[in-house]
């Protein structure tokens, strides 16, 4: 009886996991100024007008020894240095890479284009495999949702004998050019379903849109913006994300899994030289400029998707 137990509790925990990894979601260019998220970006506000927004200033260039670097001029720093961020040696995810993604994924009608989105969020499961199996054991979903638009995008391309999205010159003839235009035709087509699973972009963008939140939510904490924050692990502010982001989405026993592998994940001390930094006070200007960018991505995606009634699709 006693070998059935040792065998029984490791079975179930495992089962956990995979049933977790099943369902965790819910059922390069660099732009210019003009095409930018920063300095000169506009946020739509409630009362519907266009708002500027004050963000950190993002730059590409090289350095002295010809390597790519991401300089950041954030008005939040002290002293007026500018911020480098270049490559990480040895590191698989790369923050300059994700801002040069999120820079070039927002259009300057307000939209998101989807292409640049797509790299972002696998820069983004970079990040969370860095974070320990425990964190990154969902990304294979996330990698077939994001395979799942790209097929899409590649049918039409092959149906209408379009050129792939990012490359045409009349972008409004293609769907899956970017969020705004993939909604808008899905919805025309009668792809999307408010009653049942389709496998829609529209349905797939948003459980993208949900974990989107989620990681955005949990890098405000590690920057430490509540009070509080900065004295508590990495475990406890990803679970207290979770359950502002994605738990009241997902039944109670995937709740519990997911509970299992934050309470297994590392030190927040790991963070740092994922992010390529030595200190907590070297980690909030990079965070900073990572999360203005995401907040922007998830604002405006969230626009879109509300204005048609989609944030509750099955």
């Amino acid at each position: 009886m006693r070998k059935v137990r040792h065998y029984v509790l490791p079975t179930v925990m495992f089962s956990l996991l995979l049933f977790l990894t099943s369902l965790w979601l819910p059922h390069e260019n660099i732009q210019n100024c003009e095409l930018s998220w920063i300095p000169c970006l506009s946020v739509f506000s409630e009362t519907g007008e266009f708002l500027r927004l004050s963000l950190p200033q993002v730059d590409s260039g090289v350095d002295a020894a010809g390597r790519e670097v991401i300089r950041v001029d954030d008005d939040e720093d002290d002293g007026d240095e500018e911020g480098v961020i270049g490559a990480c040696p040895g590191q698989n995810f790369q923050v300059s890479r994700l801002l040069q993604y999120l820079n070039s994924a927002l259009d300057p009608a307000a939209d998101v284009l989807l292409e640049p989105y797509l790299l972002c969020w696998e820069e983004l499961i970079k990040f969370m495999e860095a974070l320990g199996s425990l964190v990154g054991f969902f990304t294979g979903k996330v990698q077939e949702k994001i395979a799942l638009i790209r097929r899409l995008a590649e049918e039409e391309s092959a149906r209408f004998n379009l050129p792939h999205p990012q490359l045409t010159h009349n972008p409004q003839h293609h769907a899956y050019y970017s969020v705004r235009s993939m909604l808008e035709a899905e919805l025309q087509r009668g792809v999307v379903s408010f009653d049942r699973h389709t496998d829609s972009g529209s349905r797939t963008l948003l459980r993208l849109h949900r974990s989107l939140l989620w990681l955005q939510l949990l890098l405000e904490k590690l920057q430490g913006s509540e009070h509080g924050d900065k004295d508590r692990s990495l475990g406890a502010l990803c679970a207290e994300a979770y359950a502002q982001a994605l738990a009241p989405y997902h039944p109670w026993l995937l709740q519990q899994a997911a509970q299992l592998a934050f309470s297994a994940m590392p030190s927040r001390a790991a963070l740092l030289p994922i992010v390529c930094v030595r200190t907590q006070e070297e980690a909030e200007p990079v965070l900073r400029t990572i999360i203005t960018a995401i907040r922007e991505v998830h604002l405006r995606t969230q626009r879109e998707l509300e204005q048609r009634n989609m944030l509750d699709l099955p």
